[in-house]
C-alpha cells in the first residue's frame, strides 16, 4: 500500500508522544539495565493485523529489542495463541506495551470484522469495501487492516477519485450536470462514481455516462431491479444499512461491490494482552 511505511512512523510517533511525553514515571522504577522476555497473546479468535506498528513502537524505545512473530498479518489466530515474543530492555517493553497493544487490537479488530464479511459473501461476485469513515490520522492504518482481512479499499481520500453524492448533485443542479462536470474535470485515470437513491436516478446516471454507481440505502428488491436495469453497463455498489445478517442477501442481488462504513467506524477491538515471562 502506497504511503504505508510513512504512515506507520507518523502513527507511532504521535502515539508515543501522547502516552510517554517527558518519560514513563512508572517504568523508571525498574533498574535501567534490566532485560525481560514478554509475549503478546490473543484471548479471542482473530485475524492478525498491525505487526509493523508493534515493531515500530518497541524499536523506537529500544533499537536492540528482538521481536519474533508466530503469526503474520492476515493470518488467523486462535484464542490463547502467542502472537509474538519480545526480548529487550525491561523499561522499554513496559513503556511501549499499551501503545503497541492499542495499534494491534484496533487493526486486528478491523481485519477480523472484514474477514467475517468476506466469508459471508464468498461465492458471489461482490467485493467488500471500506469507506472514508475512519479515525482521524489512522486512515492508512485502518484501510491496511481491511486489506489484511481480505477486503478491498475504496478511495483513500478526496484527492484520488470522484464520488458524486446527494449534496454534490443538489449543488450541481442534478446528476446529469454533475456527471458532465466530472467527466470534464477528472484527471486521466481517475474513476468517477455517482450515488443514486432510486431507479429513475440510476437511469439518469447511466445515460450521463456513469460507469460506477452507488446504490444508496436501497432494499434488495430495488437492488435486483437495479442490476437488471444496468445490464452490465456500470459497476454497482450497495451501501447503507449493511450488517452481517443481511450482507449475503445483498450480495445475492448481483451487485459488484458492497461498502461498509462500520468496518472502520464501529470497531470492536481484539482482546489481547502482553505478559512478562517469570
Amino acid at each position: 500500500m502506497q504511503g504505508l511505511a510513512l504512515a506507520i512512523e507518523r502513527n507511532v510517533s504521535a502515539a508515543l508522544e501522547e502516552d510517554v511525553g517527558a518519560g514513563d514515571l512508572t517504568a523508571g522504577l525498574i533498574p535501567a539495565g534490566g532485560t525481560a522476555v514478554a509475549r503478546i497473546i490473543t484471548r479471542s479468535d482473530i485475524v492478525l493485523c498491525g505487526a509493523a506498528w508493534v515493531d515500530a513502537c518497541f524499536r523506537r524505545l529500544d533499537p536492540q529489542v528482538g521481536i519474533q512473530w508466530q503469526s503474520a498479518d492476515g493470518a488467523a489466530a486462535k484464542a490463547g495463541q502467542t502472537l509474538c515474543t519480545l526480548r529487550g530492555n525491561a523499561r522499554a517493553l513496559l513503556t511501549g506495551e499499551r501503545t503497541a497493544l492499542n495499534f494491534l487490537q484496533l487493526l486486528s479488530g478491523i481485519a477480523t470484522a472484514t474477514h467475517r464479511y468476506v466469508e459471508a459473501v464468498r461465492g458471489t461476485r461482490a467485493k467488500i469495501l471500506d469507506t472514508r469513515k475512519t479515525l482521524p490520522g489512522l486512515r492508512v492504518a485502518q484501510k491496511y487492516a481491511v486489506l489484511s482481512g481480505g477486503g478491498t479499499n475504496h478511495r483513500m481520500g478526496l484527492y484520488d477519485a470522484i464520488l458524486i453524492k446527494e449534496n454534490h448533485i443538489a449543488a450541481a443542479d442534478g446528476i446529469a450536470g454533475a456527471m458532465k462536470a466530472a467527466l470534464l474535470a477528472a484527471p486521466s485515470g481517475t474513476w468517477i462514481q455517482v450515488e443514486v437513491e432510486n431507479l429513475d436516478q440510476l437511469r439518469t446516471a447511466i445515460d450521463a455516462g456513469a460507469k460506477m454507481i452507488l446504490l444508496d440505502n436501497m432494499n434488495t428488491t430495488q437492488m435486483h431491479e437495479a442490476v437488471a436495469v444496468t445490464a452490465g453497463r456500470a459497476a454497482l455498489e450497495a451501501s447503507g444499512g449493511i450488517t452481517l445478517a443481511n450482507v449475503r442477501e445483498i450480495a445475492a442481488t448481483g451487485v459488484d461491490r458492497i461498502s461498509i462504513g462500520s468496518l472502520t467506524k464501529d470497531v470492536k477491538a481484539a482482546d489481547l494482552s502482553m505478559r512478562f515471562d517469570d
